[in-house]
């Protein structure tokens, strides 16, 4: 695993158990082309701030970590 996938994984996981509490979580699919891609679980999924959570929450996050990062994805 190369280093930025690594900071992308760590902050995924510092992030779950926030979805978690909130009956949802994050998995990490993969990174391409400087675009994450992630896939939202359990409660989260059919939540109306999913948008919100992905773009404010976890792609700000992301891209703190890890510049690089232009996007994340649901897949």
């Amino acid at each position: 695993m190369n280093e930025q996938i690594e900071k992308i994984v760590a902050v995924i996981e510092q992030l779950q158990p926030f979805l978690i509490a909130d009956g949802g979580n994050v998995e990490f699919v993969k990174y391409d082309n400087n675009i994450v891609y992630i896939k939202i679980l359990g409660a989260c999924q059919n939540c109306s701030m999913l948008d919100i959570t992905i773009k404010d929450l976890i792609e700000t996050a992301i891209i703190e970590e890890v510049p690089e990062v232009v996007e994340v994805r649901l897949v």
